[in-house]
């Protein structure tokens, strides 16, 4: 920017600035007068006195909220709004009194301060309690700041004396001008469509997730083209309200493709892999799935990310090209029902059919071991010391942990061959200390 364009940058924001002093200068000269002092005086007392009230209805408050802990959730946080701000309600509510008093029994002129402050005490209460109901506390002070400011200077007819100065503080290149107005425009505007949007994205994504008629994976995939749809919606509707020519973006979209292309090869991969994975349903919330040494439950899909939960309590993210280039088993790809072995040795003075019928009925005592898909126990070698066996079993809910379902098959075989008498046997040594004069013999 030219120098002459930023001196007479300044010296219009300087005038607009002085003129935004004088009027300010004018409602104070103003504030002056008798009446005008006698309504400040009155206003202060009435402050006052709210102060007090709401010391002594606190505490009385706060005992009643405790007797309403049954209420729901929404209700009380009210009411613990009503009691932090117990005392603007208070003044608020003793000014419109005083005010409704003075109009009645004299000129309505002597109570024109009155009258403002009860408007901008009443503007202000109902914007705190309307922006609690912005989740992101970062926004919600945005948005309470700037309507405060605005409700402020709406009050004190200086609306138009800011906006002209706000729009006067541009930067021209060009064809391009870009104003303080406009920015704070494009942010209160894309502010009210990026709400809009998340509303309607929580809405349809309620609605989503209770349909029946798609699978997980699809609900998913629905899901995150949904919430892309609404926000880039949002953000090129607000773009066009505002009056930004997008074809102007043209230079930034091709940046972006050049970042892309550049350093965000994992980005867009894991993305991609993330649709894919959607897309052919390979693995939905709720798989069971190993990867690794990471054993554990589809928790949730991001478009990023996969969110696997341990019995142990961990949550992985694992990015979506790793299930997509590496190895994974998928327990419950194709339906819920798992099979698992278990390895054990009998002596080989114990009759093998009662072993594998007793390793059968041992198994089916677990409530988790299905009887409809009956336990098999096969020989499946002879070793050193033992008759080596298999005992094969069926379970439906891998997600209960395959580990303490073993740990409880062991301990029933366990329990069932020390009443039969059926003994494990296990490798014996012995050592034997030779005298000298033997070995030397």
């Amino acid at each position: 920017m030219e120098p002459q364009t930023t001196t007479g940058l300044i010296d219009r924001a300087a005038a607009l600035g002085q003129l935004m002093l004088d009027q300010i200068g004018f409602l104070l000269t103003g504030l002056l007068r008798p009446w005008n002092s006698y309504q400040l005086i009155i206003a202060l007392a009435l402050f006052v006195l709210a102060h007090l009230l709401a010391r002594i209805f606190t505490p009385r408050l706060q005992v009643w909220m405790r007797s309403r802990e049954d209420w729901p959730k929404w209700r009380l946080r009210l009411l613990v709004l009503i009691r932090r701000r117990l005392r603007g309600i208070i003044f608020v509510a003793l000014i419109w009194i005083i005010v409704t008093v003075m109009r009645e029994v004299t000129w309505p002129s002597r109570s024109y301060l009155l009258v403002l402050l009860a408007n901008l005490t009443l503007a202000w209460l109902i914007i705190v309690f309307t922006t609690r109901l912005i989740t992101n506390p970062l926004l919600r002070k945005a948005v309470r700041w700037g309507a405060l400011i605005w409700v402020t200077l709406n009050a004190l007819d200086l609306t138009h004396a800011a906006a002209r100065l706000l729009d006067r503080m541009a930067i021209e290149m060009g064809e391009v001008r870009i104003s303080v107005l406009m920015l704070l425009q494009m942010l209160a505007i894309l502010t009210v469509f990026f709400l809009i949007a998340k509303f309607l994205s929580r809405w349809l994504s309620a609605r989503i997730a209770t349909s029946e008629d798609l699978s997980p994976s699809m609900r998913v995939l629905a899901v995150k083209l949904m919430q892309t749809v609404l926000f880039l919606a949002a953000f090129i509707i607000g773009l066009r309200a505002i009056g930004v020519d997008l074809t102007a973006l043209a230079f930034l979209s091709g940046a972006i493709g050049l970042g892309i292309g550049f350093g965000l090869q994992k980005v867009v991969s894991n993305l991609v892999s993330g649709v894919i994975i959607l897309m052919d349903k390979s693995i939905k919330p709720g798989d069971v799935i190993s990867i690794g040494e990471t054993f554990g439950w589809i928790n949730q899909l991001g478009a990023r990310y996969a969110s696997i939960s341990t019995r142990d309590g961990r949550e992985y993210l694992i990015p979506n090209e790793d299930l997509i280039t590496g190895q994974v088993v998928n327990w419950s790809h194709s339906d819920e029902f798992v099979r698992l072995d278990i390895h054990f040795g009998t002596s080989y003075d114990d009759d093998p059919h009662l072993v594998r019928r007793i390793a059968v009925e041992a198994s089916l005592t677990d409530d988790r071991v299905l009887a409809s898909r009956p336990p098999v126990c096969h020989i499946v070698g002879f070793g050193d010391s033992s008759v080596d066996y298999v005992l094969r079993f069926w379970i439906k809910d891998p997600t209960g942990g395959l580990t303490n379902i073993r740990g409880k098959v062991f301990l029933a075989l366990w329990d069932a061959f020390k009443a039969h008498g059926v003994t494990i046997p296990f490798p014996q040594r012995e050592v034997r200390v030779l005298n000298p004069r033997q070995v030397q013999d």
